[in-house]
């Protein structure tokens, strides 16, 4: 399955379409695009924590999303209104407050519903921390 869009362009259409994805600040940035993959690298800050110290389970639900989503941009192009239609996460284990890739990978590309699957991992060893899946409704082409 071939990208139609770069890590670049898939930044560009967030910051143009999208910016409230950084109402946090800029802690998603889409790092690889390649054949049936994307990967969006999410830095938590204070905000993001839970009592503990560890990152919230609704910071790493939205990192699921969003890498679902730019995973999902990157192999049909910008559509604005692709939504989420479905979403199952399990949180594997707990994670410490460093960056998390969401490593998305699509399972299937459809006419009007897409699924995706996304590993929340650790950037520094690659620990599994979260698995999801993300079924993705998006207008006929």
């Amino acid at each position: 399955m071939t990208p139609v869009l770069t890590a670049e362009q898939i930044n560009e259409f967030l910051e143009r379409e999208f910016p409230q994805v950084h109402s946090q600040g800029r802690i998603f940035e889409v790092i690889n695009v390649a054949s049936g993959t994307a990967t969006l690298r999410f830095t938590p800050n204070e905000m993001h924590l839970r009592p503990g110290g560890t990152v919230s389970g609704p910071a790493m639900f939205a990192l699921a999303d969003v890498g679902a989503y730019v995973t999902l941009l990157a192999h049909i192009g910008p559509v604005a209104m692709a939504v989420t239609a479905n979403m199952n996460i399990n949180f594997l284990s707990r994670p410490d407050p460093v960056p998390l890739d969401g490593v998305g990978r699509v399972l299937k590309i459809g006419k009007r519903l897409s699924v995706i699957e996304i590993a929340i991992e650790r950037v520094d060893t690659r620990e599994l921390i979260a698995h999801a899946t993300a079924t993705y409704s998006q207008p006929a082409r």
